[in-house]
This record gives structure tokens, sequence and C-alpha cells, in this order.
């Protein structure tokens, strides 16, 4: 018996890092997947791995038609639906606020609120209607303390803890759920793309120089990992969080209530970051 048995679940940004681990995790848990993601081959692979229990539907979440599509797909498919994991994220290279553009912060804002927006938007009639439902945000650490990440990532991240609590608000009458989860520093490749030194692909086959710098910064004397994450997201999804709802769960090791990094050791780690990532780059080319 797995936790997620007879369910069916959404889970966006599947086709790496945290999403896909979440994608797996859940499978293996019994629920049907619906994988959402923009690289399609990576999205077969995902599917191909999982078996009929995952079906992978390209998707850009910021395109509300996109969402529109995901969420019609799910319960064509597999007839319900029961959680909607709101995990696809965007970032931008830290710099100061004097630099910042409008490009950015409409990107950023496109995918990590308005992406999550749509999500909720369309998945609640359903939800609604079967008076059940789990909606679950990934935000970030960012989101709850200042000056460790890039401005406009977290503010993004800040914005869907409010939104998931505020939106929880208005469903826990009808039995929905909205929480959220804020990862601290968890090894994925998204830190190599906000950097751009590094494409998708590239990007998530050097998490090992990330685990390495990650393994200190909190109290807990590890990096953090997807599965740390998706096993929270198994929690909030079961029915053995069925009286939980409007928080924010840190998975951090620490790092929120304890960690010491400030703005400068953040610019200064990630610029180190960046040229561990580039030497390991050079050297596997």
């Amino acid at each position: 018996m797995g936790q997620l048995d007879n369910k069916v679940a959404i889970v966006t940004g599947a086709t790496s890092g945290i999403g896909e681990t979440i994608a797996e995790m859940f499978v293996a848990e019994g629920a049907r997947v619906v994988g959402v993601g923009r690289r399609t081959e990576e999205g077969r692979a995902l599917e191909e791995r999982c078996g009929d229990a995952l079906s992978f539907i390209r998707t850009d979440v910021s395109n509300e038609n996109d969402v529109i599509a995901m969420v019609d797909h799910a319960v064509k498919r597999f007839g319900q639906l029961d959680c909607l994991v709101n995990n696809a994220g965007f970032g931008v290279p830290i710099a100061s606020v004097t630099d910042l553009t409008g490009e950015q912060f409409d990107a950023t804002f496109a995918t990590n609120v308005r992406g999550v927006m749509f999500g909720m938007k369309h998945v609640a009639p359903i939800m609604m209607k079967q008076k059940s439902g789990s909606i679950i945000t990934i935000a970030s650490a960012a989101g709850l303390r200042a000056g460790i990440s890039t401005h406009i990532y977290a503010a993004s991240k800040a914005a869907v803890i409010q939104l998931s609590a505020n939106v929880g608000a208005e469903l826990g009458s009808y039995n929905i759920r909205c929480n959220s989860i804020s990862p601290g520093a968890i090894v994925t490749g998204i830190f190599a793309k906000s950097m751009g030194v590094a494409e998708p692909s590239a990007a998530d086959r050097v998490t090992g120089v990330v685990e390495e710098m990650f393994a200190t910064v909190q109290e807990i004397p590890r990096a953090g990992q997807t599965r740390d994450i998706a096993a929270t997201a198994v929690f909030l999804a079961s029915d053995a969080s069925s009286f939980i709802t409007g928080q924010d769960i840190a998975v951090c090791g620490g790092f929120v209530p304890y960690g010491k990094m400030g703005w400068t050791e953040a610019v200064e780690g990630r610029q180190e970051l960046a040229r561990r990532i580039k030497a390991e780059l050079g050297a596997n080319t």
C-alpha cells in the first residue's frame, strides 16, 4: 500500500530537479501523475521510466491556455484530480537592485507567480465540485529570509507563500488544502541555469559542485536533496495531512531559523559556485 494510492496529481516542472523527484516519488507511492514541463525530450524519458502511471504533457505554465490543456489532460487521462504541485520555477542571476530590468521581473513573475495562480484557478473548480484536494506550491527559503537570493526571485517566492495561504482561506470550506514548501539549499541544476553558466541539460550534470558547497550552509551538516522536498510533498498530498492548510513548511536543515548568510556572502557564494561550475563543465568537454 502506498501513501498516495488511488490519487491523481499534476506536477509542474517535472523534467528535472525537485519536480522530477516529486513525480517519481508520487508514482512510487501509488499515485497516477501528469508530469508537466517545457523540455519534451526529458519529459518523454520520465514517462518511459514511470510507465502507465505517468503521462507527460508539454506546458508553459505562464500561458493560461497551456494550463487549461494541462488540467483537461489530467482529467481525461486519469478520470479525476486530487493534487496539484506547483513546482515550475524561473530564476535570474544575482545582481544589485540598480541593475535589475523589467524583462527579468516579468519573466520571473510570469512563471513563479502567474503560473502558480493559473494552476490554482483551473484545478479549483474540479476540487470544489468533489469537495477534496491538495494544492502544494514549492516556494523557497528566499521567500522567508532576506538577503540570501536574487531580489526578484525572493519577491516572487514570498508572493506565492502568501498566495497559497490566501487561496487556502477561500477553499478550506470545500475541504481543499493549500500549503507551500520552502526548500533551503537543495542540490539541483537551477543554480547553474539561473546564473547563466550552463544550459539546462548541462546544469543537471554539475550538481556535485552544488552539493559540495551546500553541505555547510545550514545546521544539519549535509546539502539538501530533492528527495527531502519530495517526501514533504508526499505527506501534504496524502490523507495524513488532512487537517493541515495555510501552512508553509521550511525544509531547509535549519537554514531559515539559524543560517548566518547575508547579502555579501550570498553574492560571493554564487560567484564561487559559478566559477566551480564553469571549471567542471570545462573539464568534462
